[in-house]
Formats: C-alpha cells, structure tokens, sequence
C-alpha cells in the first residue's frame, strides 16, 4: 500500500531534512524549508518484455534530428539551428524583460508557417493575452490560447489539440491537485516539469517553459530543473535599456554559450543582425577612458566599448565598482596596473562599464580594461581606430586567447584600423588590410597605444 512521508524541502536550493529547520544547511537561506507531504508506493520490478537491452554502439543507427525554423532567425541561432520536435526547453529572466513578449511573437512565427501553437498561460487571462498580441501584431488563426492551472487539464487539452509547439507560461504557477504542496514549490516545480517532459517526448511536441529567476539570477526551483531539460536559456538585459540578450547555457542539440541580441520597442522584440555596430554606434570620438574590446559569444565575435572612470576618491577607502565586467577581474587589474606600472590608483576610485548592458566574463578584454583604466587615469584618449585583445597575467604579460581570427575578422569588417594581440599570436593569426600590433606586456601595450 501506499506510504505517506512528511519532509521539509528548502525552497532556495531543494535541500530536504526530515524535520524543521530554521536555516537551511546547504544553502544557508533562513526560513526557506516548507512542510511536504509525499506519497510513495513499493517498488515493483517490472517484467523482462520492458526492459531495455545494450546495444553496440556501431549497430545504433545513426538519425539527425528533424528541426524546424521558429521564423525568428537569431532564436534559431541560439538554439542550433532550428526547434527540435519532442524537445524541452527552459527559459529564464527576470520579471518584465520580456519573456513572453518574445515567445508570443515566436508562436506566431511559427503559427504563419503552418505549424499549430499552443500557449499555455498560468499568470494571464485569455484577453490579456489577445490585447497583447495585438498590440504586438501577432494575432493569428493557428495561435490557441489556453488559460490554466491546473496542469492535468492543460495536459488534456493539448493531448485533444496535439499541436506542434507549445509554450507554458511559468512553471511555477501551475500544479498538480494530486501534490499537496503549493504551487511553485520544489515538489511542483519538479512534478510538473518531469510530466511535461513525459509528454513533449511522447507526443514529439516541443516545448518551451518559462521559469522565474531568484535575486541571485538564477532559475528558481531545485537546480535539477536545469539538468531535466533539453536546454536552458536565458534572457538578459537591464530593464532601463532596449537592448536583450538571449543566451544559451545549456543545449544537447547544439552549441552552447551562443548569444542574440534583440532591441526591445513600442511594437515588440526586434531582431539586432550585426550586434557589435549597434553597441559601437553612440562612442564618443577622442574620449578619455573609452577602449574597444572583441569577445567571443558562443561562435560570434562581438565588440564592445569598454568605459572606465579613475577618480580621486572622496572616503577613506576608494570604491570599485563594475557594470556588465567582473569586478574581482577589475580589482585584479588595478593590482597589476599599480605593483607592476607604478600608476598609483591607491587612492582613486574605478569605475568600469561596458556599454549596451552586455556582461562580459571572458579575460580577452583584459587588455581593452586596462587600457581603459590608464586612459581615464592619465586623462589622454586612445586612438579611435584601435582595438584590444588579449588575457592579463599578474606579472603583466599579455597571454593568447582563442580565436583569434574570428576576432580581427570582425574588426576589419567594423573599419578598425589597429589591432593589438598577444606576441605569440601574431604570425599565425594575421588579417589581411588590418595592422596587427604585437604586444608582450602591458607596459608595451601602453608605449604603443599612447
């Protein structure tokens, strides 16, 4: 007979105790374990007839996945060239970045194509959503609507329509009545994920759920979600700019870490073609503090303008502060730039910015942050036409990076005239019209660039 289990489970990381805690102990989030109540059933082995057998892996045969294009042609980059059928994929962001204004416009790309869409919603009414697409134009005949809750109705009504894409619109506003826990708790979260992803399999519908994200960034619910999908991606950008950035994390039927850009309008998403003119377009001619950077997204090179700002500080201890770059890079780079320069910043605060709203991580834009930094500090700009690629080390080498030819590629595209690179990368790596200035240190950076 079936078993009733009672246990706490954190609603920050999943953790499970089978008693109350105050604090959870894996995460250390207070006041975050919540009473569950579980029901199990003894496990029965099944017969021989249902088991699978191992097979050499020579005599699989070997099948290419079936896509087809979402109509929005930078989604269908991120995700490796089109929607798999029959696969689950998870999109994250924060409140008001504009999830649902993208798969709306998404469905009914793909509703134009010929392809039935199903939108499940569990945070709008039907006539929010028609007022919406209206406003968006994306009102079509293969487009249906279906405002619910409760997952097994939803199920249903999609298993009586069986369309081709499918979107629920969060996962953690819908339930499972047979669950006793609340819905977008961890026991919800996963049952409902686990049952969408029996269906989409089955059917070989895909499907796409949409999850909050906590005030750390991250997809709320347990961090299996993430291993429980086909892909993960998410959709970033700071609210006071029009500019989106989707960005995949995690894709078994692609490349991960790719990246789109979208400008946010009156009218909807708009697709952005060349990222990096768009993100140059406002830089100032001639200004102190402002360096042009390439970093690699996935398979697209993107430059950005770095912008940094060193001034004498007004507290006792100087402020370090950073927007879309690691500040524990910058302070890293300051560091160098003081023990191994003699630029005395001791006493200045920093300020580094990267225009657009775009977070970079990779150490390839070292060179253009420190740069950027000694530019501000000496108060003399750098040349316009210049371009910086290449890794700090802490005794102030310039290191390789990875693909390097992408990146110049992309310079001379965009006009650049100068491009300094890493000394052991400049044979190789060379581009035809565009002067390849080799660099082994940052302090033969500097004499250089100044």
């Amino acid at each position: 007979m079936p078993k009733t289990k009672t246990q706490y489970v954190c609603q920050s990381c999943g953790h499970v105790e089978i008693k109350w805690m105050g604090r959870c102990p894996a995460c250390g989030e207070w006041n975050t374990l919540v009473e569950e109540v579980t029901t199990t059933s003894p496990n029965r082995l099944s017969g021989s007839s249902g088991r699978s057998q191992a097979l050499p892996i020579l005599s699989i045969p070997a099948q290419g996945e079936r896509r087809f294009q979402t109509g929005v042609q930078e989604c269908d980059y991120v995700l490796g060239g089109g929607v798999v059928p029959g696969s689950l994929v998870l999109i994250g962001g924060d409140p008001g970045i504009g999830k649902s204004t993208l798969l709306l416009q998404v469905s009914h790309a793909i509703a134009r194509s010929g392809r039935r869409v199903l939108y499940i919603s569990g945070e709008e009414s039907a006539t929010q959503i028609r007022l919406r697409a209206e406003r968006l134009g994306t009102v079509h005949d293969d487009l249906f609507v279906l405002a619910e809750t409760d997952l097994d109705l939803a199920i249903e009504s999609a298993g009586q329509l069986h369309p081709d894409f499918l979107i629920v619109d969060s996962i953690q506003t819908v339930f499972r009545p047979g669950l006793t826990s609340a819905p977008g708790s961890v026991a919800q979260v996963r049952e409902c994920t686990g049952v969408l992803l029996r269906f989409a399999k089955s059917q070989n519908i895909a499907t796409f759920i949409v999850g909050h994200v906590t005030k750390d960034g991250a997809i709320a619910g347990p961090r299996m979600l993430e291993h429980m999908v086909d892909a993960v991606l998410y959709f970033e950008g700071e609210r006071h700019h029009m500019y989106r950035v989707l960005r995949a994390v995690k894709n078994r039927f692609g490349s991960t870490n790719e990246l789109a850009v979208f400008e946010m309008r009156d009218d909807g998403l708009r697709e952005v073609a060349n990222p990096s003119l768009l993100f140059l377009s406002e830089r100032r001619v001639m200004a102190p503090g402002s360096a042009v950077v390439a970093a690699m997204e996935g398979r697209r090179p993107l430059l950005l303008e770095v912008q940094a700002l060193v001034a004498p500080t007004s507290f006792g201890t100087p402020r370090r502060m950073t927007t879309g770059a690691d500040l524990q890079r910058v302070n890293m780079l300051l560091a160098v730039l003081e023990r191994r320069l003699g630029l005395q910043v001791g006493a200045s605060d920093a300020y580094v910015n990267v225009a657009g709203g775009v977070r970079v991580d990779e150490p390839a834009v070292d060179l253009g942050i420190a740069l950027a930094l000694v530019s501000s500090h000496r108060d003399r700009p750098l040349a316009h036409g210049d371009l910086y690629i290449g890794e700090i080390g802490l005794t102030a080498e310039v290191r390789a990076v990875t693909r390097l030819s992408e990146r110049l590629r992309e310079a001379r595209k965009l006009g650049f005239e100068r491009c300094f690179v890493p000394a052991a990368q400049t044979i190789a790596d060379s581009v035809a019209g565009l002067e390849v200035v080799p660099v082994q240190s940052v302090q033969d950076a500097i004499q250089k660039a100044f």
